[in-house]
């Protein structure tokens, strides 16, 4: 196995989303990062900070030069950053000092790994996005279509009340509703430029600082975060934050798809689901473990992220490289595990008999709660429920069914209704659609 299974060509299919792992190679890093020095040239030379011929020349050279990360390795284990190394190959490969000296104006390794960052994040949110769409539109079609199919459902890994199996995917897809409008407040706050120098003054780009950082944020469409974002990291950590969240959501996703698709409930089966090397009647539910994997590779790793926020003083390198560590793979395992969610809603084959088999309860103890409250209706709320808590021990005893017990004991009080299918299930069935229609509305 390799280091990260995310670069394993044998694991690669099982935990790796490929597009968005095209954006966190060396050459995406590169090829971003040279784009900021060629637009942050062009800025300075509109501004009149460094000569016009000479950032039309970084600018073009910047399009143009290609470096190979490898080089770049040794300088790099030595400094501790790629752009001192990135800096001089670029000035070499452009074979023109009188124009390569002016490369880098004012700029710090930050400025230009972060906002080359923020290019690359802006397209892999992009990504991200688009997954969670599909999964989302995936699983608001089984909620309309299953509204109204009756299941279990179940709290504490025990029998509760009737719900449907809409409902069920219904909930598996709210949260991500919640998860676009924090991406959207997210967004400006993370695709911003950094340009603040050494020590986060801008002192280096003189008294047109403030218009160069505006002037690289427009030519990039990213944010102008007025300030310096060096050593505060609220935005690199508020990302972290929301992985988590949205890998908690497909993770419980996974978490119940594993549970209903337990051989002794069976209420779901997987189109092309895993076999077993041995076991030949085994459809092993790999995509739900998938899930639940990586969602509990992003919420360990965002612990890791939350702590490079106490980043010391005006820059921090062991924070800073803490990020470096565990952002990419987050955002790896959340596209990914998005895809694999999308992938299995599309797929869900949703076993509705025995879903009508494991909510047939001969004894109707399943309605306990709802017959509760009919009872209380003709007496008060405790006396309501110690009758059913006796009767309910009665029917166990005796095999007679609830309802049987309690209209005995208690003649003319209508019963039967709130033990019907559509009543049971009680909001279920409208909740699934609501979730349909704001889907279709999104």
């Amino acid at each position: 196995m390799s280091v990260s299974p995310f670069d394993s060509a044998m694991l690669r299919d099982l935990f790796t989303d490929r597009e968005v792992a095209t954006l966190f190679t060396d050459t995406a890093e590169l090829r971003a990062m040279l784009v900021v020095e060629g637009m942050l040239a062009k800025v300075q030379g509109a501004l009149g900070v460094i000569p016009s011929g000479s950032a039309a020349f970084i600018h073009r050279s910047s399009l143009e030069v290609q470096i190979d990360p490898a080089g770049l390795s040794e300088a790099t284990g030595q400094n501790g950053v790629c752009v001192p190394a990135l800096v001089a190959a670029f000035r070499k490969e452009m074979e023109a000092p009188e124009h390569a000296q002016y490369a880098h104006w004012g700029a710090t390794s930050q400025d230009i790994i972060d906002t080359g960052l923020a290019l690359r994040l802006r397209q892999a949110l992009a990504l991200i996005e688009a997954r969670g769409e599909r999964m989302t539109k995936a699983l608001a079609r089984l909620a309309e279509s299953h509204a109204e199919t009756p299941m279990v459902a179940r709290t504490y890994g025990q029998t509760a009340n009737p719900t449907s199996f809409g409902a069920v995917a219904a909930a598996w897809g709210w949260p991500w509703l919640a998860h676009k409008e924090r991406l959207a407040a997210l967004r400006p706050r993370l695709l911003a430029v950094t340009l603040s120098g050494a020590a986060g003054t801008g002192a280096a780009f003189g008294p047109l600082a403030a218009e160069t950082r505006a002037g690289l944020a427009e030519a990039l469409k990213l944010a102008d975060p007025g300030r310096s974002l060096h050593s505060t990291r609220d935005h690199v950590a508020e990302l972290a934050a929301w992985l988590a969240l949205v890998a908690g959501s497909f993770g419980k996703m996974g978490e119940d798809l594993m549970a209903m698709a337990q051989s002794d409930v069976g209420e779901l089966r997987f189109r092309g689901a895993g076999e077993s090397s041995t076991m030949p009647q085994k459809q092993n539910p790999v995509g739900a473990s998938v899930l639940i994997a990586l969602a509990r590779h992003v919420q360990a790793l965002n612990g890791a992220v939350q702590g490079a926020a106490l980043h010391r003083q005006q820059r921090d390198g062991a924070a800073w490289f803490t990020e470096w560590l565990s952002l990419p793979a987050m955002v790896m395992g959340v596209a990914k595990g998005l895809s694999v969610a999308a992938d299995l809603a599309e797929t869900l084959e949703p076993q509705v008999a025995r879903m009508a088999d494991n909510l047939d309860d001969p004894l109707g103890l399943i309605h306990a709660e709802a017959l509760s409250f009919a009872l209380a209706a003709h007496m008060t709320r405790p006396e309501a429920q110690a009758a059913v808590k006796a009767a309910c021990k009665e029917a166990l005893s005796s095999g007679t069914p609830l309802l049987s017990l309690l209209e005995t004991a208690h003649p003319g009080v209508e019963l039967a209704g709130v033990t019907e299918t559509l009543t049971a299930m009680g909001e279920a069935p409208a909740e699934a659609r609501a979730f349909a229609r704001a889907v279709g509305r999104d």
